[in-house]
């Protein structure tokens, strides 16, 4: 059976915000689409043919709403149907709700993230070990460095007393030190949505979902809206060499963004974002549950900080982007024998979900069993000509 429904998935305040989906639809292809009431509304057009197009505009929010359009079915109809082991194909299903943007993230922006990277680094990848390094570093650098500042005088003191200890890291580096971590995550297109399997490496024996706000930034630099991603991360890969990140990182939907990307408007704003308090349920297919809680009150670089260490003149980005925030939270309840730490098994349902952005769902699969990605730029070009817009 399918694992949501819409009252699952869709914000606490329902339909009220400016709610932007991308939808595939059989026999047309992806198509731009507004949340009116009930009704999902096709509002695809020439002069925002893609969802980067409408975070162009002066007023993304007013854009869509004013928008004329087509209504192609009802959110809960859609939103049951975008399940892809229970999809019915010759009926609208959701996508990633972003498109051309380029796909980053950010890293390392909590303490309790940053003290888990740094036992990942010492652990050489192997499960077994995390325990102990835990123990060490605890009791070397306390657990509680949220009261620092990166970058600041006294960041820079503890920086100094690491490397002298011969503790230093590269996690701490961009954990506490002036430089945010800031990569790429995924391909242009790339992203999977709702309902859609993510995928983790067979060779990977430590993983784990990453439950993060992903903020929508136009070309110009503008925060202009959020929703939810899941970073799925190879804790065991990262962990044997920061230089094997992207494989880490950036495999077959191992990035997931939606279930909508909510634009800013009067009903929310990026004062919801600072204030959004996420939740994590992962629940396997052989009865394990894990949960866990992520605050962006805790969160040690501002989102417009991280915003502007991924943009400006001196880095460019003419379709914009997406970029996740970072998580606080990396799970250490062991699946296993003691110590063994947390990792997916196929068929684990993950639930990243906060109220004024609802709920992304989706199943872990192996990376080479998930729908390949085979729609890129080029097939949308063609796509969207074929279609008289553009």
């Amino acid at each position: 059976m399918p694992v949501f429904s819409a009252p699952d998935v869709l914000p606490n305040d329902g339909v009220v915000g400016t709610l932007i989906a991308r939808v595939f639809r059989p026999g047309l292809g992806p198509s731009v689409c507004v949340v009116r009431g009930d009704a999902v509304v096709d509002i695809t057009s020439k002069t925002h043919p893609t969802v980067r197009d409408l975070c162009e505009a002066s007023d993304p929010a007013a854009a869509a709403q004013a928008a004329p359009g087509e209504p192609i079915g009802t959110v809960g109809d859609i939103i049951a149907n975008s399940d892809e082991r229970h999809r019915d194909e010759s009926r609208p299903w959701l996508l990633a709700p972003v498109d051309l943007q380029a796909v980053k993230a950010c890293g390392v922006t909590f303490v309790e993230s940053l003290l888990e990277r740094v036992i990942e680094e010492q652990a050489r990848g192997a499960p077994d070990r995390a325990a102990v390094v835990r123990a060490e570093l605890t009791a070397l650098i306390g657990t509680d460095l949220s009261r620092l500042s990166p970058g600041s005088e006294e960041a820079m003191r503890l920086k100094a007393a690491l490397i002298e200890r011969k503790a230093w890291s590269q996690y701490l580096e961009v954990g506490i030190g002036p430089d945010a971590e800031v990569f790429t995550k995924a391909q242009p297109l790339s992203a999977v949505g709702l309902g859609a399997d993510v995928g983790v490496l067979a060779s990977s024996s430590w993983n784990n979902p990453e439950p993060e706000i992903v903020l929508v930034v136009s070309s110009a630099g503008r925060i202009v809206g959020a929703t939810l991603g899941n970073d799925v991360n190879l804790r065991d890969v990262e962990g044997r060499s920061a230089l094997l990140l992207g494989k880490a990182k950036d495999n077959n939907a191992s990035a997931a963004i939606g279930p909508f990307l909510r634009l800013f408007d009067a009903t929310f704003s990026i004062d919801d974002v600072r204030a959004a308090d996420l939740e994590l349920v992962v629940e396997g297919e052989d009865g394990f549950r894990l949960d866990g809680r992520s605050s962006m009150r805790k969160i040690s670089r501002s989102p417009e900080s991280l915003v502007a260490a991924a943009a400006g003149r001196h880095h460019q980005y003419p379709d914009g982007f997406c970029l996740y925030l970072g998580t606080m939270f990396a799970p250490v309840k062991d699946r296993g024998e003691a110590g063994s730490g947390f990792t997916h098994h196929r068929g684990d349902v993950v639930r990243i979900s906060t109220p004024t952005l609802g709920a992304l769902v989706n199943r872990v699969n192996l990376s080479t069993e998930c729908t390949p990605w085979t729609f890129g730029a080029a097939s949308l070009m063609r796509n969207l000509a074929s279609r008289g817009l553009l």
